[in-house]
């Protein structure tokens, strides 16, 4: 999609020389939407934390060939 939006050019050529992978805004601006959508996943399941308790054996778990699972 095409969006017209007054960017920081100095965050652009800051992160450009961080990550050389990154070589154009398009990608800069995608990989910064993806570490976004991460981050609020990440906080939606902190939001989560002693709200879901475990049942079953947590030890037996933890041992359990990869296979069995």
């Amino acid at each position: 999609m095409r969006t017209n939006v007054d960017i920081d050019e100095e965050k652009i050529e800051k992160i450009r020389r961080m990550n050389r992978n990154l070589k154009t805004k398009k990608d800069i601006i995608n990989k910064a939407l993806d570490e976004f959508i991460a981050s609020m996943h990440r906080q939606s399941l902190l939001s989560l934390r002693g709200k879901v308790e475990w049942e079953g054996d947590i030890n037996a778990w933890r041992t359990q060939d990869v296979k069995d699972i």
